[in-house]
């Protein structure tokens, strides 16, 4: 009887939050837990900042911990300020309809919100179909959204979820779920299908997929 050899899988680690709004303590904090957690990817769901107020040191310490950030815009900031901050940064990149691809994983993203900065669902699915487009084959795939999914748990805040995100929950059925946007949500995690939901909010969050 042959032995089967065990092909290993290399496993992503990822550090997950959301709703940072301009705390760069907070970001000093979790460049250093990143660091310490050996980390392969620091993911940030929204609402990066306060309003625009500032956009100092709240990318810098992750890439002074030399990890990859992958971000999307919340209902604090424009698409475009997103945008800036790629663009400012090394191994930093807006997945707003873009996507990523690391060994078996595809990550893929849309921001957005329902207050402020209001960001229509139909712009929100269509930033989704264009970002799962280029992962669709990947083994692993990570949704990333600013706003919960309609029927989420954290719609006891008082404030629906998006439509659009539970479409592309159905749609394109990934592994994992990453949302922010509800602060006091922070930590709920729930399945829909296959697909695990995790509201990081303000409440950081390390697994490996």
């Amino acid at each position: 009887m042959k032995n089967k050899q065990k092909i290993k899988k290399h496993k992503t680690k990822i550090l997950a939050i959301g709703d940072i709004h301009g705390d760069t303590g907070l970001v000093k904090k979790l460049a250093q837990k990143a660091k310490k957690e050996n980390v392969d990817l620091v993911i940030l769901a929204g609402d990066i900042t306060f309003l625009e107020s500032s956009i100092d040191n709240l990318i810098g310490p992750f890439i002074k911990a030399n990890k990859q950030v992958l971000l999307i815009p919340g209902n604090h900031e424009s698409f475009a300020t997103v945008d800036f901050l790629a663009q400012m940064y090394p191994k930093t990149k807006n997945i707003h309809g873009y996507s990523f691809k690391k060994n078996n994983l595809g990550i893929f993203g849309a921001g957005g919100g329902d207050v402020i900065n209001i960001t229509p669902d139909k712009e929100i699915f269509s930033a989704l179909q264009k970002g799962h487009e280029k992962i669709k084959n990947m083994e692993k795939k990570i949704m990333v959204t600013h706003m919960h999914h309609k029927g989420s748990q954290a719609e006891f805040s008082g404030f629906k979820g998006s439509k659009a995100v539970k479409k592309g929950i159905k749609e394109f059925c990934p592994d994992i779920l990453i949302s922010a946007h509800i602060h006091e949500a922070g930590g709920l995690q729930e399945k829909i299908g296959k697909t695990k939901v995790i509201n990081v909010s303000r409440k950081a969050k390390i697994f490996e997929i």
